[in-house]
């Protein structure tokens, strides 16, 4: 809910959502409908103005700004469709943030963020800064720096807005190995209705801020064995059982 010129706007109305481990859902409707609203306050950047998300059964509304910002940091990745990276430091550096920011050693930092450079196919362009790279290149450092903590849960809003088809393909194929690979619990706003599609569930925003779930299947099965995590970083929540969702939106409005 927001004041505009004395007026109450609601973006969201009664949302019920749930996401299990290893959902791949997409996220369509017309512009101005709430699609981005929904995926901040999913990912805690808004809180909603009544209603719960919970986290593994813990509703997370319910914690401290200090507590909240470690929890994103720490259990949430995002890519928007601006990139949003740090001109002045390099791909590494860029990349390297998010664990500094949770403490991490400035080496095991770096090593981490090597890692999922090479996973990206970024390992030959980790010195160059943001603007010696292409679009496509600094979406990629985006994504790498999202998932540099390894989170449960990737929030992705037009991530490939601003890409040529070959490259906007390249990251499809991304989103995809990454569930496989890691079980990473993936949702994706987009236009693209390729991209859309592509997901075993798909989400429609309509035009009175409610959400359709228009079509579902089965999640996508996780990773057999976890990458292995640093030793200095603290490990995360053990996955919530088939039966828990990862996240859980209860009765949102904003």
């Amino acid at each position: 809910m927001f004041e505009h010129h004395g007026h109450r706007l609601e973006i969201l109305r009664g949302v019920d959502l749930d996401l299990a481990p290893g959902d791949m859902v997409s996220v369509v409707g017309k512009s101005g409908v709430g699609k981005s609203t929904l995926l901040h306050v999913l990912g805690t950047l808004d809180l909603p103005t009544s209603g719960s998300i919970e986290f593994d059964g813990v509703d997370i509304t319910k914690f401290g700004a200090s507590k909240l910002a470690e929890f994103r940091n720490r259990s949430i990745g995002f890519v928007f469709q601006f990139h949003h990276l740090l001109p002045e430091f390099t791909a590494l550096e860029n990349v390297m943030i998010p664990a500094l920011i949770h403490r991490v050693s400035r080496s095991d930092a770096m090593t981490r963020a090597r890692r999922v450079l090479d996973r990206v196919g970024l390992s030959h362009r980790i010195t160059h800064k943001p603007g010696e790279l292409s679009g496509g290149e600094q979406q990629r450092v985006a994504l790498a720096r999202a998932l540099v903590l390894e989170p449960r849960l990737l929030l992705a809003d037009e991530p490939t807005g601003n890409l040529d088809a070959v490259t906007g393909e390249e990251i499809h194929a991304l989103f995809t190995e990454l569930n496989r690979e890691r079980g990473t619990t993936l949702l994706i706003v987009t236009h693209n209705m390729e991209l859309a599609m592509r997901m075993p569930r798909r989400l429609r925003m309509t035009d009175d801020h409610r959400i359709e779930d228009s079509a579902a299947m089965p999640p996508a099965t996780p990773p057999e064995s976890p990458l292995e995590l640093s030793s200095a970083v603290e490990p995360a929540p053990e996955p919530a059982d088939a039966g828990t969702p990862v996240a859980a939106v209860d009765q949102v409005s904003s």
